[in-house]
């Protein structure tokens, strides 16, 4: 079963409904990140760390996360540097599925995704939760190539895409919001697309 393919803001509508202000299609998948791309060479060390507010500390290893029950998703995503691609179909884990390995406690609210090279970013947790949301493997039928985010990278496409973070190591539950890398440096603590939410330099 494919998820969310082609949604739109407001369900109705062509391409152009699909397409937030200030953004241009594009076919293409550009490459942008923070730092150097990682590449594996043993994915042994390879683990995914759920930790923070939660009952118990766990860690999920390469060997575990690629055994979990995966589903194909479909989605457009935004990039806040202004272009979209459309159409996109991922295979991947539920974010449900992943969080059969922890109890969070009541208190939290936020989750922060941590990836290699100390790279974060900041989501409240009903995003982060949402059915829409997930761990990515697969883009158009194909293992993520390390520049996209190999082996596991998080999506959420109804948010600019630097929330869907590359290299994805861990998540940790709070419960308060606070900035991540590039929240840091300017870009904005949300990142509605439909709201053009880039920057917030105040």
């Amino acid at each position: 079963m494919l998820f969310g393919l082609g949604a739109r803001k407001d369900g109705s509508g062509g391409e152009g409904d699909r397409v937030p202000p200030g953004q241009r299609v594009t076919a293409g998948f550009p490459v942008l990140h923070h730092g150097e791309v990682p590449y594996y060479r043993d994915m042994g060390l390879w683990n995914l760390r759920l930790f923070g507010l939660v009952e118990e500390d766990a860690e999920i290893s390469y060997k575990e996360f690629m055994q979990l029950p995966r589903q194909q998703f479909g989605n457009d995503i935004h990039c806040v540097t202004t272009w979209s691609k459309l159409d996109n179909v991922w295979e991947g884990v539920a974010v449900a599925t992943v969080m059969e390995r922890v109890k969070v406690k009541p208190e939290a609210k936020f989750v922060m995704l941590h990836a290699e090279h100390g790279w974060s970013t900041n989501l409240p947790l009903e995003d982060f939760l949402r059915d829409t949301s997930f761990f990515a493997i697969k883009h158009g039928g194909e293992i993520l190539s390390p520049e996209h985010g190999y082996p596991v990278r998080m999506v959420v496409p109804h948010l600019y895409f630097w929330k869907s973070a590359k290299w994805l190591r861990g998540i940790e539950f709070m419960a308060s919001d606070k900035p991540g890398l590039w929240e840091r440096n300017g870009y904005h603590m949300y990142g509605d697309p439909w709201k053009e939410e880039r920057y917030d330099f105040d």
